[in-house]
């Protein structure tokens, strides 16, 4: 299907049209939720536009390079951090997370954020203060910029009790209790996928109209797919039922055919995969990382909703990712996740192991 023939189908849905439509389930709603979004979109925007120039600006190069751009064309809503003359220019990674930073504490909706770039969650001041908790990625995959390969941003929402109150302890909360999830993938185009807690939609940046299109709805990620997703580099390291599960995708014993390798090592594209076509990500505990490297609030959590919303599966080894419960804003965890049937497989693994055990 071309492409006017998929903007004619999905009637030129907008990400904010949807994000409306989804308000419009919940009478109660006083669109705080909306305008939030509508933040977190907004930074999407602005670090799309950046990666597109990473190159030609040397936004990834050494500090004290300054930028000679005097506007900012994106928004005056934020500051013009990429592009204010005689500024020193920043790496992407710190860019990103200073625009999301401003993006988010400028919508008055929040009043706690947790980000991979700061080791301390980030409080609000009292009058800029909302309801909301976002834990988020700003640019997850950074160090795949140099060589062009897909890079994005993973957010997570949670509902505070008392915005007056707010205490650490309010954002160490179980997956289960998240308000919605996506990433922002940039690569050969910009593709926002999210869920509001109604299944899993993707929408695509339209650069000519400024706005991310409905293109992928209602994704439904398949019961089993042909792809395993794992850096066998780590290999040595596995434990007994990854090693086994790995294993028998490369020389199952029933017939089926082999699954194929296919790890690209940023995990938004690696997921986007999986969501699209099926199959199975991996980042299990080794005996070098044996809490496993993701971490649990803007990584595990937010990939884990996706994909439960999707109908699939996400798994730690000992149990479902969302059911966690963090100690530290910055734990990790392993985590198997994609189709429900590939999971249920490695779940099987796990619990021979143990029964072995």
């Amino acid at each position: 299907m071309d492409h006017a023939a998929e903007a004619q189908r999905t009637d030129l849905m907008t990400i904010t049209r949807h994000v409306l439509n989804e308000q419009g389930r919940h009478p109660e709603s006083r669109g705080d939720f909306t305008i939030l979004l509508s933040h977190i979109v907004l930074g999407c925007k602005f670090v799309a536009s950046a990666v597109n120039k990473a190159g030609l600006a040397k936004l990834i190069g050494l500090a004290g390079d300054t930028n000679v751009q005097a506007s900012n064309p994106i928004s005056p809503r934020l500051p013009a951090l990429l592009y204010s003359t005689g500024e020193e220019q920043k790496k992407l990674d710190v860019l990103s997370n200073e625009v999301f930073v401003k993006a988010l504490v400028s919508s008055g909706r929040t009043c706690v954020l947790v980000s991979e770039e700061n080791e301390e969650a980030i409080f609000v001041d009292a009058p800029l203060r909302g309801k909301y908790c976002v834990c988020f990625d700003p640019l997850d995959g950074s160090s795949n910029i140099d060589c062009g390969v897909s890079i994005g941003t993973i957010f997570g929402i949670y509902m505070i009790k008392d915005k007056d109150n707010v205490t650490l302890d309010d954002v160490l909360q179980p997956g289960t209790d998240m308000l919605a999830a996506g990433y922002c993938m940039y690569g050969s185009s910009c593709t926002l996928v999210l869920s509001t807690g109604n299944g899993v939609n993707g929408f695509t940046l339209d650069p000519s109209l400024g706005e991310f299109i409905l293109t992928h709805p209602n994704i439904k990620i398949p019961n089993r797919g042909k792809i395993y997703s794992v850096n066998e580099g780590n290999a040595k390291n596995w434990d007994a039922p990854t090693a086994k599960f790995v294993e028998k995708c490369k020389f199952p014993q029933d017939g089926s055919p082999s699954k194929s390798l296919r790890y690209i090592g940023s995990m938004v594209a690696d997921v986007h995969r999986t969501l699209l076509y099926g199959g199975i990500f991996l980042y299990p505990a080794d005996q070098k990382s044996p809490n496993g490297k993701l971490r649990v609030l803007y990584e595990v959590f937010p990939m884990s909703f996706l994909m439960e919303q999707a109908g699939g599966q996400a798994f730690t080894g000992k149990q479902r990712a969302l059911e966690l419960v963090p100690r530290k804003i910055h734990d990790r965890s392993p985590i198997f996740l994609g189709s429900y049937d590939d999971v249920e497989d490695i779940k099987a693994l796990y619990a021979s192991e143990s029964i072995i055990g």
